[in-house]
């Protein structure tokens, strides 16, 4: 899928505006090198501890609050260290910020915010992986848009995020309706930006969430917004976190107490859709219950796979195609995951969910 001069995106651009200011201008030239010369040097091959050491603590994200309120609905064990704060932190480009700036240890990101990681030099490394099977997100078009399927994306202005799992979907959709990049308008953005951008016709298509499309339809389906789904999926949800954090053996083994919770914390939402869409989706997202209900029956089943040769072969395509467009630069994603950690989610849940 070559790029020519005249594709609709500007890469610079798309440094500038994604990469974040904590990259540094000078950070960024260059910036395959650096991640080449710096991405796997921290990595540690130290065996985890079996205990974690008193006065251990984590600052983990939690995006909308969702996991600490699973750990406290599913009633699980407390956690064997302390966590010095939760954040209210989700989108790949604010983690990578968040990582940098050492105010954030352990993240829940889809597969692309690691890649993006890598190509700024940053050395950070997944712990733990989450296979999804059924579509995350949907493409919704601007209010009173007349664009009814992928093939209609043809010399529009689409809603990109280079550093975030809707952007890869979006490049993969394109693919496989034959459309290469220099056929549309690629506008940089984060997922944040999305909705504004589609209701003052900024863009044409923004991919959204599950979550998000039913209030969006809601609001706008009678102004002439749709939904366009497609069967494109975006195989990962993941947990990493700085190399910084896991070569520090106390750190590392938070971690790996970690994994379990978080998995069992999925599990049993999950499990118990009810209870999760009034608690979660009505008290804290000021949803309906018909909404909420909307969202938990399009729920991916946890997935928490034994062996990460799946995940890698699908990181690896992810990173290929970013590369294919410019994006990043081609590179190995096996340096990307710290196979220490590989198997203790599978091992904390049952067989069923175990892929």
């Amino acid at each position: 899928m070559p790029v020519s001069r005249t594709t609709g995106v500007d890469r610079r651009l798309f440094l500038a505006s994604l990469l974040g200011a904590a990259a540094g201008v000078a950070g960024l030239s260059g910036c395959a090198e650096s991640s080449a010369a710096t991405g796997d040097k921290g990595a540690s091959t130290a065996p985890l501890a079996a205990k974690v050491p008193a006065g251990t603590s984590l600052k983990i994200a939690s995006y909308q609050g969702a996991q600490q309120l699973q750990l406290k609905l599913a009633k699980l064990p407390e956690l064997p260290f302390a966590v010095s704060s939760w954040l209210n932190i989700g989108a790949g480009p604010d983690v990578i910020n968040a990582f940098r700036a050492k105010s954030l240890d352990v993240a829940n990101n889809a597969g692309i915010p690691p890649i993006q990681a890598h190509y700024q030099g940053f050395d950070a490394k997944i712990v733990a992986i989450n296979i999804t099977r059924k579509p995350n997100y949907v493409f919704a078009t601007k209010p009173g848009s007349d664009i009814e399927s992928v093939d209609d994306f043809r010399g529009k202005k689409l809603a990109f995020s280079q550093g975030q799992a809707q952007g890869v979907v979006l490049l993969r959709a394109l693919k496989k309706a034959g459309l290469k990049y220099d056929d549309v308008k690629l506008v940089p953005l984060t997922s944040n930006q999305f909705l504004t951008a589609l209701q003052s016709g900024q863009v044409d298509i923004a991919p959204l969430g599950n979550t998000q499309s039913p209030a969006y339809l809601k609001q706008y389906g009678p102004k002439g917004a749709r939904i366009i789904t497609t069967d494109v999926v975006d195989l990962l949800s993941l947990l990493w976190a700085p190399a910084s954090v896991l070569n520090d053996k106390a750190k590392a083994a938070a971690v790996a107490a970690y994994i379990p919770q978080w998995a069992k914390g999925l599990v049993w939402s999950y499990e118990n859709p009810d209870v999760w869409n009034e608690e979660f989706y009505v008290k804290t997202q000021n949803l309906t219950i018909d909404q909420a209900q909307s969202i938990t029956a399009l729920a991916n089943k946890p997935l928490f796979p034994p062996s990460w040769a799946e995940a890698i072969k699908w990181e690896q395509e992810t990173a290929d195609l970013l590369a294919e467009g410019g994006f990043v630069k081609k590179f190995d994603v096996s340096s990307l995951f710290d196979h220490r950690f590989e198997g203790i989610a599978a091992k904390s849940v049952a067989a069923e969910y175990r892929s």
